[in-house]
């Protein structure tokens, strides 16, 4: 008889977002004719820019040519993109990291689960709280945990609360712990981290011998020039630290997929035996083996982001989420609401109001004046009474949103 991954039921019943579709899609059907807004989501809505699509169009083209078809790739990526991320992300900003420590793939949320396949089961596992909820999900998929208390949090894993009190960035923990997940600029509550913070992170990860997993997909938010985009901006940083990387909220590749991870060459942890093992070597082997790499198409289109057109594009679609992002900040903080986020970050978090619960301000949004946004507590117990809105959305969109938040609730 065939048996399954008993790991998957601790899982709760289903997915935050998931479940968030399925009481928007019951109150849509409910109510056919209102005009649901949706800031839950951190999915964009602009299109792709020009010359992304320029040179996706011209790789097409290329497709149709025997002479310049291409098949296979190389599963960690063309050299040609991985070069110019190298430059233009890394080393320009005085990171140490060469083309060869760059993997290409389709998407940070995969990599950041199927990172654990290169780490044994014996690990003590730090996550923020709140958290996206990936980093929990896929740890207790791959049997890392034990079973949730009350609150949802999953025995084995050590909980960092940020809140308010510590600026919504995780206090250093007493105890040692083996693999960091750290998310900067934070998701769900758009928080950044200063170089002396990231630097203590970076000095404890070498004191314990652990290693940081380093989730920089929204770094292009970052306007503040004193804040890191890189963990790698830190000293020693290549010792301890795996970053992840999205091209989804910076060049709208949300639909299109890619992304990249960098694993340094001086990157190493321990086998059983007590020797030290290369995790560039381990990952390699891992795409190598499980993955057939990204379409040089989708390829072709990343490789535009770093053109001078496409810098200025992307630099267009993020100012633009980022106004999208002080509107609302502004709009919910005139209205008595106490907010954070909104700046270096496409997230604003809110307190929720009159003590009502995460979902119980969810259900509210949505039933009173059709607006969706994203309970707090689906990001982990600590981000019970608050609410995550995302700026990720067309201007009338978010303006409308907070009319009708300003106007028609009793905040």
């Amino acid at each position: 008889m065939a048996t399954i991954n008993d790991n998957y039921l601790k899982l709760k019943a289903g997915y935050l977002f998931p479940e968030i579709a399925r009481r928007v899609n019951a109150f849509a059907q409910a109510n056919p004719d209102a005009k649901i807004i949706r800031l839950g989501i951190g999915d964009v809505t602009e299109p792709l820019p020009e010359a992304c699509r320029t040179a996706m169009i011209k790789a097409v083209e290329e497709m149709g040519d025997r002479a310049t078809f291409k098949g296979y790739g190389p599963e960690q990526g063309y050299a040609w993109l991985r070069e110019k991320i190298a430059a233009q992300d890394f080393q320009a900003r005085g990171a140490d990291i060469d083309a060869s420590e760059i993997f290409i793939s389709d998407g940070s949320k995969c990599d950041t689960g199927n990172i654990l396949e290169i780490f044994g089961h014996d690990n003590a596992i730090a996550v923020t709280d709140p958290v996206y909820p990936v980093y929990v999900d896929t740890n207790v998929m791959a049997g890392n945990t034990g079973v949730a208390n009350d609150k949802g949090e999953f025995a084995g894993l050590v909980y960092l609360p940020i809140t308010a009190e510590n600026n919504f960035t995780a206090e250093i923990p007493n105890q040692k712990v083996d693999l960091i997940y750290l998310c900067f600029p934070n998701n769900p509550t758009g928080a950044t981290a200063s170089k002396e913070h990231l630097k203590a992170w970076v000095d404890y990860a070498k004191a314990n011998n652990s290693i940081i997993f380093f989730d920089a997909a929204y770094e292009a938010y970052i306007t503040d020039p004193a804040i890191p985009h890189s963990i790698y901006e830190i000293e020693g940083a290549r010792d301890v630290a795996i970053e992840f990387r999205s091209f989804s909220k910076n060049a709208g590749f949300t639909g299109t997929r890619c992304a990249l991870t960098v694993v340094p060459k001086t990157l190493t942890a321990k086998a059983a035996d007590g020797s030290d093992v290369e995790l560039w070597k381990l990952w390699n082997r891992r795409q190598s083996t499980k993955f057939n790499g990204v379409s040089y198409i989708v390829q072709r289109g990343a490789e535009a982001v770093y053109s001078p057109e496409g810098q200025a594009q992307i630099q267009g679609l993020v100012s633009f989420y980022l106004e999208n992002a002080k509107i609302i900040r502004e709009k919910l903080t005139a209205a008595g609401l106490s907010v954070y986020g909104g700046v270096n970050a496409p997230y604003v978090w809110v307190k929720t109001p009159n003590g009502l619960s995460s979902w119980e301000f969810f259900d509210k949004l949505l039933q009173n004046v059709n607006v969706v946004g994203t309970p707090g507590s689906g990001f982990g117990a600590a981000g019970e009474g608050y609410f995550r809105i995302s700026a990720f959305n067309s201007r009338e969109n978010v303006e409308e949103a907070m009319q009708r938040i300003t106007t028609g609730l009793s905040l």
